[in-house]
């Protein structure tokens, strides 16, 4: 599973980085994580507001600091 974290490195953007880490430290398993701070790239997701979490490439949330819960939830619903 490749998860991307959009965020041009403001403190939500951080904040989020830290809560995918700690969600997937509670899944366990291999997953990928990538910062992405390209605005032409943040920008070919179509997200207008940062933070963004993209799982696979899709656009899973944009523009709200998920919670470690609200991660863990998405990563399984995206396992199904």
């Amino acid at each position: 599973m490749k998860i991307e974290i959009l965020g041009t490195g403001c403190a939500k953007c951080k904040a989020l980085e830290n809560n995918v880490k700690e969600a997937l430290s509670k899944i366990g398993g291999f997953h990928s994580i990538e910062k992405v701070d390209d605005i032409v790239k943040i920008m070919e997701y179509e997200v207008m507001s940062t933070p963004g979490l993209v799982i696979d490439s899709v656009v899973k949330s944009s523009g709200k600091l998920l919670s470690v819960d609200d991660i863990v939830n998405i990563i399984n619903e995206n396992k199904i």
